[in-house]
């Protein structure tokens, strides 16, 4: 073998290594490759704008789970949406739902606000209080529009 068709063959396999390793690590970073452990929870939004499967969920800043089912439910006009949260975190069954933003610009997330109870979620139970997305731009036009409150 030349050395010319040995250096094609090394690129070559270096090709395909880097290839391998960013498919892996999109995998990852999407969600793809779940793993079993944890457990199922559900909530009704009015509005899930930026969440889809795959977003994070998150308690107190951590990634405690994913959003693994977003379906429309056609009597309520919700959003009602499925996400896994690790095994062994326990979320007291008074908590909360809310789609957060990362900032101005940043993507939206399911963060979980706990409660206060002595019980907890059980799997496959729903999150009764809930609080969708915010749209910045119906905020911005509220903010332009001024809300004539302001009355002298």
């Amino acid at each position: 073998m030349s050395s010319h068709n040995m250096t094609e063959v090394l690129v070559g396999g270096a090709v395909l290594a880097a290839a391998i390793t960013f498919a892996v690590y999109a995998g990852q970073a999407t969600g793809l490759s779940r793993g079993t452990g944890g457990y199922e929870l559900n909530a009704s939004f009015r509005s899930l704008e930026g969440v889809t499967v795959g977003t994070d969920v998150r308690l107190a800043g951590v990634k405690i789970g994913t959003v693994t089912g977003v379906d429309l439910n056609p009597e309520s006009y919700r959003a009602d949406t499925r996400f896994t949260v690790a095994e062994g975190i326990q979320i007291p069954d008074d908590s909360a739902a809310v789609i957060s933003s990362e900032g101005l610009l940043g993507g939206n997330f399911l963060e979980i606000m706990p409660g206060g109870s002595a019980f907890y979620f059980e799997p496959g139970d729903a999150v009764e209080d809930t609080q969708g997305a915010v749209s910045l731009i119906s905020l911005l036009v509220k903010f332009v529009a001024g809300d004539g409150s302001d009355s002298q």
